[in-house]
């Protein structure tokens, strides 16, 4: 049976627990002597005072109520599951306390728990997490450490490699970031965000929220020492945007570059008083002896992390295939709690922070987080356009292992819609992207097909779930939107001969799907019916050929342009000749490296009047400037 949760509102000794009250009228002394035996709690000591409201539970086996605070071990009775009493417990050992799910920022499917040592004073042990990692295979920190000013786009264009591992970055110095100044502690954090604001607290010891917390609460409970905390606690999930703190705090300058929700959500539709993915400044406190279990960041969003003062330590798993899968199936059992989940992945690495530190987290990487010494820290999620698949994947996990919603990135699929419908439009402009955002960018198509499906032939509830999610204020006709930009993402990186600005009534759309309404002075009839681009399918080709040549690098004694205004850029782009036409001086030392690539793709159909040959090249050519 599960535990009864009653609440005793007492007036003068008087009890109104209703579920033992009679409807029978009962002379005054028989009530009074009734009212007694009922309030009696057989673990009461005689010189316990009886407090205003008394939380009750009753035991499954003998259905006997107790005061929770007189048999409760000072545990959270809305957390219990099935309790016993002692008595009962000690005559059937297979009785045993359980409780619920634990509610938790990282949450995962999680089987019961066993607690029922906690009836015997057992306390829960916060340094178990550590001690289940003594002696395990953990590698040294390998990663790549960078200056602020090295990190920007150009970065990730340039190295194959960028926001593929974990970044950190010593300084803040030329990050382009912002954080409060001068000696700014936890105080500080409640007097901006406000003392009676409602916090969510992590207990270490069973990776479950403490309930009942205010910042003002929490902040006597940081400035004890830490032999004086009865209890390892830990705050990880308090997002300030809105308050006074959050005027102080500006994300680092990639990452702002990066951002779907900065850069493709609605300006109107964010700040007081809308609904938006609050994500991008999160404030963690934590204490001494801290730990944060192992867990992917919602939706595999990658994380800016700045040490405002003490310490962490992070053990990362990467995200291959194989990691992912262990995860999976850590995550989804009840080996979770005793199994360290580096003893079923490849390895395990050891990253050390410090006050002033910043690092960058990557989309899915595994890692869990231990606190050494009290630290404050600022940070937020992001997703971005360079990994998307993986982002995906981790979605997919987090449904899979049934992570409840509250858990999961807030309007993921309405966030990816805004973004999709902002790549089709850049593309349809001309706007240029890199093969491996294209790449990327791709999975979303896809993605935003399969939704697009589902509106189509699936289910009331599954078209329902969906559409709710589509921002019809942007997104008018979901189908040619997904379908359109998986087109023209593949056309931007493998080319096309169709000529989707066709006037002769081809099946290519121009300029994108539905056509404004034109007044009665233009000549031009408005077409009815569906856009054209809606199921478009292009005319396939009877033979396609492609070939590609070895890359080649040159050097070339050719000046670097003074990239300043448009000027250079049309000449760079108007002027474009062969590399073997390029003047260069044979006795000067070279000034630039050129990397050429070069794919020729060849097709033929036939047509109505005989037949159509058509040739593509494709030549990429990579400077970079040696002197």
């Amino acid at each position: 049976m599960a535990a009864g949760k009653r609440r005793s509102s007492r007036t003068n000794g008087a009890s109104a627990r209703s579920s033992s009250l009679s409807d029978v009228e009962e002379p005054a002394e028989d009530k009074k002597s009734s009212k007694a035996a009922e309030d009696a709690c057989p673990a009461c000591t005689q010189d316990r005072q009886l407090e205003d409201k008394e939380q009750w539970a009753m035991c499954g086996a003998c259905k006997v109520w107790y005061h929770w605070r007189c048999v409760g071990n000072q545990e959270d009775l809305s957390t219990v599951d099935k309790w016993f009493c002692k008595a009962c417990l000690e005559k059937d050992p297979r009785r045993s306390i359980t409780f619920k799910a634990p509610t938790r920022k990282s949450e995962r499917k999680r089987a019961t728990r066993d607690y029922a040592n906690i009836e015997l004073g057992v306390p829960s042990d916060p340094k178990r997490w550590m001690r289940m990692m003594e002696g395990k295979p953990i590698k040294d920190d390998c990663f790549k450490k960078m200056n602020g000013s090295d990190l920007g786009l150009e970065w990730l264009e340039e190295d194959e490699h960028a926001m593929k591992e974990p970044i950190i970055v010593e300084s803040a110095e030329g990050l382009g970031m912002k954080m409060p100044e001068g000696d700014f502690g936890v105080e500080d954090v409640a007097l901006l965000v406000g003392e009676n604001s409602p916090l969510e607290v992590i207990d270490t010891a069973s990776q479950s929220s403490a309930p009942g917390w205010t910042l003002g609460k929490w902040v006597e409970y940081f400035n004890l020492e830490p032999e004086k905390r009865e209890k390892i606690l830990n705050v990880i999930s308090l997002e300030i945007s809105g308050t006074l703190l959050a005027d102080r705090i500006l994300p680092p300058r990639l990452v702002r570059e990066l951002d779907w929700v900065e850069n493709y959500w609605p300006s109107t539709k964010k700040g007081k008083g809308h609904t938006y993915p609050k994500v991008q400044l999160y404030c963690l406190m934590g204490v001494q002896g801290a730990w944060t279990d192992w867990h992917i960041d919602f939706a595999g969003s990658s994380v800016y992390y700045h040490i405002m003062e003490g310490s962490k330590v992070f053990y990362f798993i990467r995200p291959t295939p194989a990691n992912l899968a262990a995860y999976e199936r850590w995550s989804g059992t009840d080996i979770q709690s005793q199994t360290w989940l580096g003893d079923m992945v490849d390895e395990v690495i050891k990253v050390t922070l410090h006050t002033g530190n910043t690092m960058i987290i990557p989309t899915g990487w595994i890692h869990a987080v231990h606190t050494p010494i009290d630290t404050l820290v600022f940070g937020g999620n992001f997703l971005h356009s360079y990994n998307v698949p993986t982002q995906l994947q981790v979605r997919d996990i987090e449904i899979r292992t049934q992570v409840p919603r509250k858990f999961r990135f807030p309007l993921f699929s309405k966030l990816c819609w805004y973004v999709g419908d902002k790549v089709l439009k850049d593309l349809k402009s001309g706007t240029s992207f890199s093969d491996r955002v294209l790449t990327s960018m791709s999975t979303l198509a896809d993605f935003l097909v399969f939704e697009s499906r589902i509106l189509e032939r699936g289910s009331d509830n599954a078209k329902k779930e969906v559409k709710d999610q589509v921002p019809h204020d942007r997104v008018k006709d979901p189908s040619a939107m997904a379908r359109e930009l998986r087109w023209r993402i593949q056309h931007a990186l493998h080319g096309s001969s169709e000529d989707e600005a066709s006037d002769s009534g081809g099946s290519a759309p121009r300029n994108g799907a539905r056509k404004r309404k034109r007044t009665r002075s233009e000549s031009v009839v408005e077409p009815s019916g569906p856009p054209k681009f809606k199921n478009f399918r292009p005319k396939p080709w009877d033979a396609v050929q492609e070939s590609t040549k070895d890359p080649e690098t040159r050097k070339l004694h050719v000046e670097k342009p003074e990239m300043n205004g448009d000027k250079w850029m049309q000449e760079w782009v108007s002027d474009w000749k062969d590399l073997n036409d390029t003047e260069t001086d044979p006795a000067g030392e070279p000034q630039a490296e050129v990397k050429l690539r070069e794919t020729v793709m060849t097709k033929l159909r036939k047509t109505a009047k005989g037949l159509e040959r058509e040739r593509i090249q494709r030549v990429v050519e990579d400077w970079k400037w040696v002197t």
